[in-house]
Parts: C-alpha cells; structure tokens; sequence
C-alpha cells in the first residue's frame, strides 16, 4: 500500500465514522464549496441544500481538503461573475507562516522551484541566485509557532470586541488543522462591505500607517507634563500598554534594536523606576534628561508595532475566498479544523484537540522530523529511521512528506 492510499483509507474512516460540521452552519445553501481530491484535481462551483447532504459527498469522495465559500450568492453553481454575490463573512486567518519567530531556522525549510538553491526559515521574497519568486516549501506546526500565532489570534478577538464593538455571538475561532487560527465574524454588519471596507479594517488590525502623532505624541505639544493615556480602547490605549510593558521588562539590548543611542539607554534604564511611577501615579512619561520627543515617538511606534495583529491580509480582504471546512482534515497534518469558545483560547491545545486518530500503530520510514508532541506523548527528532508509531503521529508525518509507510 502507497502512503497516499493509506492516508486516504484514514481519511475514508473518519468521514464514514465521525466527521461532524457541528451545530452552526448559517446559509449553507447559499455557500460555494470546493474539494481538493487525492488525485490532485480540485473540484469548484458545487453546492448543497444541508448539512447531510454534503456530508454524504464527503463520505462518497474522501477529499484531501474541503473549502466554503466566506460569501453566499444566488446561484454558487454558477461561473464567478453569474453567481449573484449577496454578501459575505468577515474572515481572518492567522498562520505561523506569516510570523517571525525562533524556531522557523530549526524546522522550515524552502527550495527555489527554478534553480534549486535553499535554505532554513520563512522563503524569501525571491530567490537569491535566479530571483525566482516560486518556491517550495516544507514547514512544520511546533508549539512554539502555534503559541505565537494563538497570541496574534488574542489580539485580534480583543480588537474586535474592543475596538470594534463586535459580540462574542458574533465571531467563531477555529484552529485550522495546521499552522494558526481562523476568526470569522458572522454579523449583519460586515455582511454587505466590499473589498475596500475590509482592507481598512485589516490595515486598523495591523496597524498600518500608525503614527504617534496622530494618538497624543506631538513635538508641538511634548513637555514633561504631556499625557499620553487616553481611551480604554483604539490605538492610543494599546501603543501606551505597549511602552509600559516594554520600559517594565526592556534591557538594554532590547533599546539597541530601536535603534536608540548609548547615552539615551542609560538614561532610560538609569530613571526606569521615575518613568514608571510617574505614569502610574501622573499618567504622564515624565522629564527625563536626555530623552526628548523623538526617542518616544521611536518608542511608541516601535511597540504599536507589537500590539498589532498578525493576519494574512489577502484572505480577510477576499469577498469571495474559500476557506477550510470545519470538521475536516488538512491534508497536510491529518488534524481537524477544530471550533472552540473565545473564552478558552488560552487553554486550547490544538495538539490534543485537534488530533483524530487515537487507535492502532503504523510502521514508517521517517526521513527527518523534528521533536513533536501529539496528546501527551512526545516523539522525535527522528533521521533515516523505521519505527512503529501511533496513527495519529505517523499521518501527520507522512502528510508533511516527512515518512513513507513500509510493510
């Protein structure tokens, strides 16, 4: 038996078994669906009038991934431009892909798709010998980019209902079944917004074009007294948490990386103490000698940039993007799209909740991975070696191109 074939015999057992699109599906009729099949072709355009319709489809076809429409049309059978667009959810993804962090050098690694040349970590932009844009990439979920991207999600949710005054009724989280988060808002109030409307609220999350000026940092106006706090809410109460926290925990080469001179740092770790107290007691930042307008606004703007929100800004400004499937599997972990409370984002384990296959054994050649946990067991690194693993561990290693089953 082909890897391929025993991943898809896996994936035929979970939908005949246990696949469920749980509770809430808002105008399923109205959404277009798309499968990408094991045999590589991708089915678009289809449709159906309920849930158990389509799971009959899942359970007959067994796709590798199933996609929905975030928009509901007239006709979503029809080509794009005779489907009638009515509307469509306000959908954010958050991937680890699109978040620095320091362990990608450790498991990620990409291959120029024209010559050839790699190397570690996230691609870059083009290729440094062919300046080829098209690359292939291999990474991979660890805790660590999970934990980053569970933050930039928490962000988000608190923007959202914060900033933007959206319910927790209105917004579902999703784990995706592989690197991040989905968060779709399903309100009235988003429903009718085009591609513009959408774009400035990702530039708003992401905090785009910030500038402390325009949040209560003005030379016109800076002095010792000067205030910066301001609302409970919105940009200028996040970037002063944001300098707050950084002055509590900064070192001096924290200060370094914003560029800051020798003499500024020393005054500002020197009257770190004065600093604070005066803003808890005072609200203001206080005089300190040698540390003027420019060096807060530095400041200031370089943690605005902490207090943003990671998101894939081409999915969320999308009026006709297809996104993961709730319920299924990702065909590149075998892990569920899994729904979950706001309120237990900070507690979710997408490595215990996400994970399906709890039974039997699976003997693999595994060509390299790196240390993982699934559940409560933890495996790896493994190199050139054949072993006899848990299901769950072994897909999720043979659908990351990592392992191949063997007799």
């Amino acid at each position: 038996m082909t890897s391929a074939n025993f991943v898809q015999n896996m994936f035929r057992e979970y939908y005949n078994k246990d696949f469920s699109l749980g509770e809430s599906f808002p105008m399923i009729e109205k959404r277009e669906f798309g499968f990408a099949l094991f045999e590589g072709r991708m089915l678009r355009h289809m449709n159906f009038n309920d849930k158990e319709e389509l799971a009959s489809f899942l359970r007959n076809s067994v796709p590798r991934d199933a996609y929905f429409s975030c928009a509901y049309y007239e006709d979503p059978r029809a080509e794009m431009e005779k489907k009638g667009w009515s509307g469509a959810d306000l959908i954010f993804d958050i991937d680890a892909d699109h978040i620095p962090t320091s362990c990608d050098k450790v498991h990620d690694e990409w291959a120029c798709g024209n010559c050839g040349f790699s190397g570690k970590g996230i691609a870059p932009e083009k290729c440094p010998v062919c300046t080829s844009e098209k690359f292939d990439v291999n990474t991979w979920p660890c805790e660590v980019c999970l934990a980053s991207a569970k933050t930039e999600t928490m962000k988000l949710l608190d923007m959202l209902k914060r900033d933007f005054g959206f319910s927790e009724k209105d917004m579902r989280v999703y784990f995706s079944g592989h690197r991040g988060y989905h968060v779709h808002v399903e309100s009235e109030a988003v429903k009718s917004l085009d591609s513009v409307p959408r774009k400035e609220i990702v530039d708003y999350v992401c905090g785009l074009g910030f500038d402390a000026v325009f949040h209560g940092l003005s030379e016109k106006t800076w002095s010792a007294s000067h205030v910066l706090k301001g609302l409970s809410s919105g940009w200028r109460s996040r970037a002063t948490k944001g300098v707050f926290d950084f002055i509590l925990n900064a070192k001096q080469e924290d200060y370094k990386n914003i560029g800051l001179k020798r003499n500024v740092i020393e005054a500002l770790t020197k009257n770190k103490d004065k600093i604070l107290k005066n803003w808890n007691d005072l609200g203001t930042w206080g005089s300190v000698k040698g540390v003027g307008f420019e060096t807060w606004k530095k400041i200031v703007e370089f943690c605005a940039n902490f207090q943003s929100a990671k998101v894939d800004t081409v999915v969320t400004t999308d009026i006709h993007r297809l996104i993961r499937l709730v319920g299924t599997l990702h065909g590149k972990t075998s892990l569920k799209k899994v729904e979950f409370a706001i309120s237990d984002i900070e507690d979710f384990d997408p490595f215990k909740s996400a994970v399906v296959f709890k039974k039997g054994t699976v003997a693999v050649f595994v060509s390299v991975a790196p240390k993982f946990r699934l559940g409560d067991e933890t495996f790896g690194p493994y190199k050139n070696q054949k072993l006899e693993l848990p299901t769950a561990a072994a897909l999720l290693l043979i659908c990351k191109g990592r392992a191949e089953v063997v007799e």
